[in-house]
Parts: C-alpha cells; structure tokens; sequence
C-alpha cells in the first residue's frame, strides 16, 4: 500500500474510530445509575434496573440491525445509530425523574445496539484477514477512552455548579451529545465503499447461525465479556462504598480504575496481538480475570480492591474483539447477521446486574462478585473448547 492509500486509509478510520468512542457512551449508564439511585433512593435490584434496561434492547434490535444493514448499507446504519443516541443524551438535561431516565437509558440502549451491530462490520470494509483483530482491539480502546471519562466528567458536574449551568453531574450528557453530533457530522461527510450486501437478509436466517456450534460458543461468550463489563462498572463503587463506607464521590473512582486498565489493556492488545496467538492471550486474560474475583471475594481494605479492579478491566479488554472477529472470520459470506449476532449478545448486560442486584439484596456486594464469577468460569470453558484461534 502506497503512501496516497495509507493517508486515504487513515483519513476513513479517523471518522470511524470517533464513532467507536461515541460507542462507549453506553458505559455512562453504570456511573449514572448510581448517581440516579442516591438521587431518587433506589434499592441495588432497583438501580440496576437502568443497566440492565439498556442492554435490554440489544435482545430486540441487533438482529434487526443486521438485516438492515442489507437495506440501507453499513455506513447509513451508523449514521441511525448516532442519531438515535444524540437524542438519548439529550434528554437528560431537560430533567431527571425516574421516566426521564428510563427514555433516556432506553434510547441509549438502542441506539448502542444499533451502533454496535453496525460499525464492527463497517470496519471490515476497511481493514481485514490478521490485522481485523487488532484494529477492532485499537478500536475498544477508543471506546474505552469515553468509557474512563464518564465517572471523572460526572463527579467533576456534581460538585461544580457554574460551570456546568445547574445540570450537576448530568452535564456528562451535555458534553457527550455534543462529541455524539460531532460523530455524526462527520462520519456523515467520509466516503467509504461497501461491499455487497449479504444473500441471506432474513430474521430467520440470522437466527439460524446459532446452529453452529462455533458460533453459539461465541455468542455465550459475549453474553459473559458484557455481563462482567457492565457489572464491574455498576458494582466497583459499592463494593467499596459496602466495604469502606466511603460516599459515593470517592466510590466512584473505582469505576474510573476499571476504565484505566480497560483502556490500558486495549491499547496493548491491539499491538500483542499482531505477535501473539489470540488464543494465548485470551488465555492469559480470562485468569487475571479469575485472580481479580478471587481478590473481590476476600479483600476488604482499599488497594487490594482496586488491583481487583484494575485486573478485571485489563483482562476483559480484550475479550470482545478476540471473539467477535473470530465469529466475523468462521462465517465470512454472512458478516451482518453474524454481527447481529453477536451483539444481541450484549443482552448480557440485562442478564448479569438483574441477577447481581438480587444477589446484592441478599448477601451484599459479595453476591455480586459470585454472579461475575459464573461468567469468568465460562469464558475459562470457553477457553479450553476453542482449540484453533487463528
């Protein structure tokens, strides 16, 4: 590739990568729930109704979204996606009551899953083969950037009231519509050519991928990445608030400590994995993943629980790229409904904090831990049953 096809190269994934941090705008909703449930005081199976609401929609529209794509093009199904989502960060700053909240998590969860549906394969129009991987890795990271920030920008919009116009810690909502327009505009304005679309363009069809044995396997193992993802996100400041009994200001940071090592362990594996074998590193990921449980369970003083944290983060940075790409790659001729797939897999992130809230309002926070836990020892078979991961 010559130097006139590389800058036209970086000139298409400029746009694209500011989609995949607009993408990580979901990740607010474990910060704002906790911010939501001190302000209407909210139980923990009540709060996390939130999360588990905007992970909802990924049952519902992913494999839509797939067949979409087919109409409409992959480009066009991100620009929906972009639009749907600066309407849900919108809302919030009009108010903040139990149903404005609910819309709005809502919205977010929609337009997310379409987001999510839609970019990954744009991505392939791009980049393919070995390098898909990393790139979609490179990628996470950038999401995981938004990701970080949100507990910073929220806790900075709770205690200063001039500057953010009253809004307190919802000016995180102002701030990320505005980058979400941003997004829009310009992604808007980047030609990128397609391929065709897929044969198959039914619900059925896409369902009927579920029959390979391959893909099912990933499509539990997303529902495990995103159910850990979200539940760390939600539950990191309890556990610390339950343990340490800090107010949630100071809790909080533990929410950024996860999105510190998530966004570090991005940014690494999109280079380790241009050397090392996916599956090695999915190894070595999924036990720093089962060594942080193991701290969350017996730790009650604050560092301790901050490695906890930190190793979860690191360890399930990767988890996503390395099995969605290796999904995208076993079944190449239908890309969009196996995107569609495998992220109704983000569905995972209703599943775990309903049942981690329950757990939560029975035993504490250890409850919690005990949930995550099931989805580490899954990704552990998960492992083990994955024999080739090229």
């Amino acid at each position: 590739m010559n130097s006139t096809q590389n800058k036209g190269l970086l000139m298409q994934l400029i746009p694209v990568m500011l989609c995949f941090f607009a993408m990580g705008f979901v990740d607010l909703v474990g910060t704002a729930s906790n911010y939501v449930q001190k302000d209407l005081g909210l139980s923990d199976s009540e709060a996390n109704l939130f999360p588990s609401l905007v992970f909802f929609w990924f049952l519902l529209f992913s494999v839509p979204t797939g067949v979409l794509m087919n109409k409409i093009g992959r480009k066009n199904t991100v620009l929906v996606s972009l639009a749907v989502t600066l309407i849900s960060l919108i809302i919030p700053v009009t108010g903040d009551s139990y149903i404005t909240m609910l819309l709005s998590f809502s919205l977010l969860g929609i337009g997310n899953a379409i987001m999510q549906t839609s970019l990954n394969p744009l991505v392939t129009n791009l980049i393919n083969g070995d390098k898909l991987a990393s790139t979609l890795t490179f990628g996470q990271f950038v999401k995981a950037i938004a990701s970080f920030l949100a507990p910073i920008i929220a806790a900075w919009g709770a205690t200063t009231y001039m500057p953010t116009f009253g809004l307190g810690w919802r000016a995180l909502f102002a701030i990320y519509a505005v980058v979400c327009f941003i997004s829009l505009s310009v992604l808007a304005a980047t030609p990128i050519s397609e391929e065709k679309p897929d044969k198959a363009s039914g619900f059925a069809q896409c369902l009927k991928l579920l029959g390979s044995p391959f893909i099912i396997l990933c499509f539990i193992g997303i529902i495990c990445h995103v159910g850990i993802d979200v539940g760390t996100n939600t539950v990191a400041p309890k556990i610390i608030m339950e343990r340490l009994n800090l107010p949630l200001e100071d809790a909080s940071f533990a929410t950024s400590v996860y999105f510190i090592f998530r966004t570090a362990g991005c940014f690494i594996g999109a280079f380790i994995l241009r050397k090392m074998s996916p599956k090695v590193f999915f190894a070595i990921s999924v036990a720093l993943m089962l060594v942080a449980m193991c701290i969350l369970f017996t730790c009650h003083t604050l560092t301790p629980i901050y490695i906890g944290i930190g190793l979860i983060g690191f360890g399930n940075s990767n988890v996503f790229s390395i099995v969605f790409s290796q999904a995208l790659m076993a079944v190449p001729d239908k890309k969009n409904e196996v995107s569609g797939l495998m992220i109704m897999g983000l569905f995972g992130g209703t599943i775990f904090p309903l049942a981690m809230g329950y757990a939560a309002d029975a035993m504490g926070q250890i409850g919690s831990v005990a949930v995550m836990t099931v989805g580490v020892i899954y990704l552990i078979y998960y492992t083990l049953k994955i024999k080739t991961i090229k």
